[in-house]
């Protein structure tokens, strides 16, 4: 009898910057697919809908949005992702992930990029689930679950953990070091880690020293770093961990 072939997990970087597009990248935008399935986003960053369209991901497949935090450079692609649904005709719901005071944030910014766009009749729905840190969710086939993040941005932040296809990601999103981080990679398939500097301390962020410090604590199978400056740009992966950069695929 032949064995069952599990559904592989496809990981595309669409973005891998910075809020500030250090070394050309495109902002945080991770796209997720299983072999047969709609594809998934965490993160959405401002310049998220170019980046989609630079490695011809198909924006319109996308079935869901997982939200670390509201900074524009996570969360600010979402206009222009629902926006471009509408011009193209998009029909079915798109589900948005993400923390307390995501709908309010979301109507908000709609309404400040494109006044009345919020509330205009639409083709197909935005659906939004907002978690809280401990709780999780099932959302279009993939289970998501968020621990607390060290990262203020005007609402909670989470470190997120998807389950789909019998892979396990995790992922920082922007956050000091925190004990919750291990937890959230306890065993995973991928950890994908902000290392904003190597040492430098900017509050609220990762370091690579920070993460080199814990490395035992760490017990996810394969390490990407993304989220990198400048300072990070220049610098050689290590041993332990890997570079994202923007069109980077990978396949669990």
């Amino acid at each position: 009898m032949a064995p069952v072939s599990t559904p592989a997990v496809t990981v595309t970087f669409a973005g891998s910057g910075d809020a500030f597009g250090s070394g050309g990248r495109y902002q945080a935008c991770i796209h997720v697919r299983k072999d047969g399935a709609s594809p998934v986003l965490l993160d959405c960053g401002a310049t998220s809908l170019s980046a989609l369209k630079r490695l011809g991901l198909d924006p319109g497949e996308i079935s869901a949005v997982f939200v670390s935090h509201l900074h524009g450079d996570h969360f600010g692609g979402l206009p222009f992702l629902i926006l471009d649904g509408q011009f193209s005709r998009r029909t079915r719901p798109l589900a948005v992930v993400g923390p307390s005071g995501t709908a309010r944030r979301l109507a908000g910014t709609m309404e400040c990029l494109f006044p009345g766009s919020s509330a205009a009749p639409g083709r197909f729905g935005v659906e939004v689930t907002e978690l809280a840190a401990g709780a999780g969710a099932t959302v279009c086939g993939v289970m998501v679950r968020a621990w607390e993040a060290d990262h203020p941005s005007g609402a909670p932040a989470h470190l997120l953990r998807l389950d789909l296809a019998g892979k396990t990601i995790a992922y920082t999103g922007d956050t000091a070091w925190t004990a919750a981080i291990s937890d959230a990679a306890a065993n995973a398939d991928l950890l994908i880690a902000e290392a904003y500097y190597r040492d430098k301390n900017v509050p609220y962020h990762l370091r690579l020293a920070d993460l080199g410090a814990h490395r035992d604590q760490l017990t996810a199978r394969r390490v990407i770093l993304t989220h990198m400056s400048a300072d990070m740009l220049s610098s050689q992966p290590g041993p332990s961990f890997e570079h994202a950069s923007d069109g980077l695929t990978v396949r669990l």
